[in-house]
């Protein structure tokens, strides 16, 4: 019996390579893929799979508000979080018996992975699902009051509460921390992406690779050139930002309009 498959992840490269190390088994059929929330949730409904492999980070609504929205199916797949954590979230996804494949995938990892799909598949009822994946949201929920932003300042390291960063930006190889005490470079996180990642649960949105925007500290916004938008941010300085266009319609969507 083949093991039904939906494969979501916003970046085309990610769900290439995950397709092609799926491909290596016999019982694996990848019958869907989708690059935002949305569509992996009308995907799901339509297709039925056994198992979403599932990216947490993506433009507009994160993999969390996927399981929240596939809440009340008759019959839950299985889930497997594709994910740049390397913190307290691997604990929480495995006390939640939700398995999980780290990023840059492994070949060793996704064997395991596979492993535990085909002696769960038939085991676990639709109602067990769910109720794994509720406690995994309410378990997330409570980590992230505990998130802080480390960044270096005077030779020492300083911690921020996600709510007082306006924006980071990747600038000359390094990740800034924007707050109202100026730029400081970040500490103990190399990329954006696991930057993004590590602040899940908050008003963070990616307005392109190289920024991340705070939405409680946008002042206005405006449509710009090339459909670009021009985000005011309320720091002091009035800080200009640009959404680019290809992620200016999951701006608005995170914006609810």
């Amino acid at each position: 019996m083949s093991i039904r498959c939906v494969l979501v992840d916003d970046e085309q490269p990610a769900r290439d390579e995950l397709r092609y190390l799926l491909s290596r088994y016999d019982d694996v059929d990848i019958v869907g893929e989708a690059d935002s929330a949305s569509k992996a949730v009308a995907l799901v409904g339509q297709s039925l799979p056994d198992v979403v492999f599932l990216d947490i980070q993506m433009p507009g609504q994160s993999g969390f508000d996927v399981i929240a929205r596939l809440g009340g199916m008759r019959k839950m797949p299985l889930v497997v979080f594709v994910t740049a954590y390397d913190n307290y979230a691997v604990k929480a996804f495995e006390e939640s018996a939700i398995d999980y494949i780290m990023k840059p995938l492994a070949e060793q990892r996704l064997d395991q992975t596979l492993g535990r799909i085909r002696q769960q598949l038939g085991d676990e009822s639709g109602a067990g699902l769910e109720t794994k994946l509720q406690a995994l949201l309410v378990q997330m929920g409570t980590a992230k009051d505990q998130v802080k932003v480390s960044v270096e300042k005077n030779g020492r390291i300083h911690l921020f509460a996600p709510d007082d960063i306006i924006y980071c930006s990747y600038e000359l190889g390094k990740i800034m921390i924007y707050t109202g005490e100026g730029a400081l470079p970040l500490y103990g996180i190399a990329t954006m992406d696991k930057l993004a990642e590590h602040l899940v649960g908050y008003s963070f949105f990616r307005t392109h690779r190289a920024v991340l925007v705070n939405l409680d500290w946008i002042l206005e916004f405006s449509p710009w050139f090339n459909g670009k938008y021009n985000l005011i941010m309320n720091d002091a300085k009035r800080s200009e930002l640009a959404v680019s266009r290809t992620r200016v319609k999951a701006f608005k969507q995170r914006l609810g309009i």
